[in-house]
């Protein structure tokens, strides 16, 4: 797959069906309105259960900027879902094929390549190699109990 753009996570305005509708609440001016109809505070409390004080978000322009920054990551996560559920259906596939043609459902040097490619990613990308490690064999795993579990029933294993 070498030479095919890496994807990239959509703007804030791409939504997989998320509304990120949050209106200051008329009654809390410390509190939004969520988009399900939730009270959100944007302070947070101190340990005695009362504001922060300091750490109060009174100003609407951070107010905004939060906001602004949440629905990035929101969808930015929900990318990362999709993306996964489509890894997930190629890694079954293979998992199919290994187990018609008996091959084992683990591939040790196929996966020391991928940690590797991805360790290198993850420094192209300033993001710590080892979280990124520590995320691929997190997977990893999940693929090989997935191939096994084909292996074992000719199911899909989930």
């Amino acid at each position: 797959m070498r030479g095919h753009p890496v994807p990239r996570p959509a703007p804030a305005t791409y939504s997989h069906g998320v509304s990120h509708s949050e209106t200051e609440h008329p009654d809390h001016p410390d509190t939004v309105v969520g988009a399900a109809g939730e009270a959100v505070p944007t302070v947070a409390p101190s340990p005695s259960g009362g504001s922060a004080g300091s750490g109060a978000v009174t100003d609407p322009a951070i107010r905004a900027e939060l906001t602004r920054l949440r629905e990035s990551i929101d969808n930015i996560d929900a990318a990362v879902v999709h993306m996964l559920a489509e890894r997930f259906k190629c890694t079954q596939q293979v998992g199919r094929l290994k187990a018609e043609h008996r091959l084992p459902p683990a591939d040790p040097e196929r996966e020391a390549r991928q940690i590797a490619r991805l360790r290198s990613l993850a420094e192209n990308a300033r993001l710590d190699p080892a979280f990124a490690e520590k995320l691929l064999n997190f997977i990893i795993a999940e693929v090989i109990r997935h191939h096994e579990t084909i292996a074992g029933t000719g199911e899909s294993g989930g």
